[in-house]
């Protein structure tokens, strides 16, 4: 069993996967789409700083932006094993953009990486303030991290 990470001072560090969540509008996706190409790239360079300071901090554990909704299948077994496929989904709500999985002391800290993120700019470089939803990683009642590999 893998022992859980402690910080520089002794304490227990604790593993959240924080997720970007993105509003669509109508049959557009938000976020990017329809943006003038400066404000792309401050957004972009906005989000590169986030990551690049988890890194530098050792907070960073793993980062990946996602592809929209309308690349995306859910899968299900059937008769067999085999796979059954549905999607694609333009059409949802909201979607996954993309997630961070941080290692940090506590909740809180977690909540500000979350809240900073939240904040990334807009069009003008208005803050989005749009959802991230903070996740603990499970760990079995035992300690340890819940391992499936």
């Amino acid at each position: 069993m893998k022992m859980a990470a402690r910080s520089a001072k002794g304490a227990t560090l604790m593993k959240y996967m924080l997720l970007m969540n993105n509003m669509t509008r109508s049959d557009v996706y938000a976020g990017v789409s329809g943006w003038q190409q400066q404000d792309i790239d401050v957004h972009i360079e906005f989000m590169k700083s986030v990551t690049s300071s988890l890194r530098q901090s050792g907070e960073l554990l793993s980062t990946e932006g996602l592809e929209v909704p309308d690349h995306a299948v859910v899968v299900r077994a059937g008769k067999n094993g085999e796979p059954v496929t549905d999607g694609v989904f333009p059409e949802a709500k909201e979607f996954l953009a993309g997630y961070w999985i941080v290692e940090v002391a506590d909740a809180e800290r977690a909540y500000q990486i979350a809240a900073h993120a939240s904040s990334a700019p807009g069009p003008g470089g208005a803050p989005l303030n749009m959802p991230i939803e903070v996740r603990r990683i499970a760990r079995p009642a035992t300690g340890g991290e819940v391992n499936l590999t």
